[in-house]
This record gives structure tokens, sequence and C-alpha cells, in this order.
């Protein structure tokens, strides 16, 4: 896979994750606690944040990614 693709697909899971954490906000401020569409869309971002942090660990497993090392001494 392209590294560029690599990126722009972590970069467009971090664009859907924010995306369902401004419709929560905009949710519970405008419903007032009468739907749950407040509740849909942060349980839609824990999701997104979950599969997001699992598939960068598969990829750093599989080799298709890898770590920096930032912080660490040389």
């Amino acid at each position: 896979m392209n590294d560029s693709l690599k990126t722009l697909l972590i970069v467009a899971f971090l664009l859907v994750i924010l995306w369902n954490l401004g419709a929560g906000l905009y949710y519970m401020l405008v419903d007032k606690g009468q739907t749950k569409r407040t509740v849909n869309a942060l349980t839609r971002r824990i999701a997104l944040s979950v599969a997001l942090i699992l598939l960068v660990a598969l990829a750093i497993w599989m080799g298709w990614i890898t770590p920096h090392g930032v912080g660490r001494s040389p």
C-alpha cells in the first residue's frame, strides 16, 4: 500500500471522529436531551476511535507501517 494512502486513511478516520464529536455537541445543544442522537453520535465516535487504534496496531504488527521512534535514545 502506498504511504500517502495510509496517511490519507488515518487522517480520514480522524476527520470522521471529529465530525461525530461535533455532531454530538450540536445534538446536545439543540435537542436538550429529548432524543438519542447525542448518544448515537458519541457511540459512533468511540467505535471509530477503537477501530482506528486496532487498525494502527494491526498495521504495525503486520509491518505495513513502522513507528519512527520519537523519544528513543540513540
